[in-house]
């Protein structure tokens, strides 16, 4: 039986499939079922979530709860829209805010607190310097300039003419034309660079490196919209949530299913089906055959298209893709879980402040500006970086319910590794892994002589078991040249692609990376659009 009469025969049509169950799948099916549209959605692991999810997958630690990917709930609090229009609360979505959110470690026993409020933070670096503190008050007036003006157009479809956002674009610029030089200088120049510029006490520039390092190379031009972090922290503040990410994304495949909507996991996508232009449908590995006038592609980019049958994406777009850089400086993150039979602690710091703030319940930066950039280096000669940067948080500490009680799970996030390491993963992931234990260890009491047991992935196990590119967690490195319909290449990033029913819908398209459901939102807003057209 050829591939039409299969697909034709067969009781499985659909007005629209969503490859991919993370939030951006999950998102995208919640919305078309919302317009009433039948929707399939196929994810090839055991669960939805994606990077968005949590689980027990430490065997000697049953009853630690492990975040393998994402954590913190930062950008679905900038995108609070998607949780709200689809009503993840009557389904089990909880999330608390951070408080504080970020602080920084120095060596010297030092910390800086990035509060949610400015000014508080502003009196936490005048601990250091008057001169920064001022220099923090006049750089967050910059950096609200740009959020201003990116902010309504992450929020829309960058295809569409958006005259609202662009008229609100202009009045922002009008109002604060006086900083223009300002904000050019930090969209053209790097975050090291914006860091160097305003601030001269080595704990101030230490912790600026630290928080824009999160997002990308703190040395590379064009980064000093990484400081865009520092906005959303001030603006929006720093979620977590309550009983694990996994219920996030649990939240989102009950609504989907709520409205109508199936959903298969353990099912892998082999192939996009298209003839002549046209999509049909999707085929997985067991041979079943599934029909739609639509297909959202939640996966990535490269691989989504890849998969379309063969001869029907041109082939410059497949090499463009191709060449769409992911994790392209050499470094992405590494991810080690301990499950600890007590709790942490961090006295030294503590005792240095004095106030009695409680750090185990923060997300704790530890890196100074020569780590950072000693890093970022090293990854980019495929090196396993000698200094510390390394981000860290016991999830036990804000949510007592997921680790027993008296002991913690801890996150351990180093930012900076090598994609390839001249000696390969395999060889040196337990050794690596070691090294930034001990790193921590000088910062973070109650890990060593504690761990009951760990779990470790590096950029090699992300692709593997997320089926990115190169590791890369937000699918298309986050540039000024890989945004709007730029991302995640010309030609790929408009509200059409060379197959009709085709849309891609995931982190490789605008708005870009983060749990929000902000691309699978404006992907499923694109295939309604085109489902009210007639079929052909």
């Amino acid at each position: 039986m050829n591939t039409d009469q299969a697909m034709k025969s067969a009781n499985t049509g659909f007005d629209v499939i969503v490859v991919g169950g993370g939030t951006n799948g999950l998102s995208a099916g919640c919305y078309l079922g919302m317009e009433g549209k039948k929707v399939l959605l196929l994810e090839a692991l055991e669960k939805v979530g994606g990077m968005a999810s949590s689980g027990y997958l430490i065997p000697e630690a049953p009853l630690h709860l492990v975040h393998p990917c994402a954590l913190d709930m930062m950008s679905m609090r900038v995108h609070a829209q998607v949780p709200i229009e689809l009503q993840l609360d009557r389904h089990g979505f909880r999330s608390v805010e951070l408080t504080p959110g970020y602080v920084y470690l120095h060596p010297d026993g030092s910390s800086l607190v990035f509060w949610r409020d400015r000014e508080r933070t502003a009196a936490e670096i005048r601990r250091y310097s008057a001169n920064d503190a001022q220099a923090f008050l006049a750089f967050m007036g910059v950096i609200d300039m740009f959020l201003d003006i990116a902010l309504p157009m992450m929020r829309v479809d960058p295809a569409r003419t958006n005259l609202g956002a662009k008229l609100k674009l202009v009045a922002t610029a009008l109002k604060h034309r006086k900083l223009k030089p300002e904000l050019m200088a930090l969209m053209t120049g790097s975050a090291h660079q914006a860091a160097r510029e305003r601030f001269e006490h080595p704990v101030t520039v230490s912790a600026m490196c630290a928080l824009t390092g999160l997002a990308g190379d703190i040395s590379a031009d064009g980064g000093g919209i990484y400081y865009a972090l520092l906005g959303f922290l001030h603006r929006f503040g720093v979620g977590r949530v309550v009983g694990g990410m996994q219920q996030l994304s649990n939240a989102m495949r009950a609504r989907l299913e709520e409205l109508g909507g199936e959903v298969i996991t353990s099912a892998t996508v082999t192939e996009i089906v298209s003839r002549q232009g046209q999509v049909e449908g999707v085929r997985l590995a067991d041979g079943r055959q599934f029909s739609a006038r639509a297909v959202i592609a939640g996966c990535h980019p490269k691989v989504a298209l890849e998969m379309v049958s063969e001869g029907e994406i041109p082939r410059q777009l497949l090499t463009r893709i191709a060449m769409a850089p992911a994790n392209a400086k050499g470094s992405g993150p590494l991810k080690i879980d301990l499950a600890l039979d007590g709790q942490i602690a961090v006295p030294r710091f503590e005792a240095a402040r004095g106030d009695g703030l409680d750090l185990r319940k923060a997300c704790l930066l530890i890196g100074t500006e020569e780590a950072v950039l000693e890093n970022f280096s090293a990854c980019a000669r495929g090196e396993i970086p000698r200094l510390p940067y390394i981000t860290t948080a016991a999830p036990s500490a804000v949510d007592p319910s997921q680790a027993p009680e008296g002991q913690d799970v801890l996150y351990i996030y180093p930012p900076v590794m090598p994609v390839n390491p001249r000696e390969g993963w395999d060889a040196v992931r337990e050794r690596v892994a070691d090294q930034v234990v001990e790193q921590l260890s000088a910062y973070v009491d109650g890990i060593q002589g504690h761990v009951l047991g760990r779990w470790i992935e590096a950029a090699p196990d992300f692709t593997a078991r997320l089926n990115t590119v190169n590791g890369c967690v937000v699918h298309i490195d986050t540039t000024s040249l890989r945004s709007s319909t730029m991302r995640p290449a010309y030609g790929l990033g408009g509200d059409t692609l060379p197959v009709a029913g085709l849309y891609l819908g995931s982190a490789g398209i605008h708005p870009g990376g983060g749990v929000n459901g902000m691309a699978g939102r404006l992907a499923a807003k694109r295939v309604n659009a085109y489902l009210r057209k007639p079929a052909k």
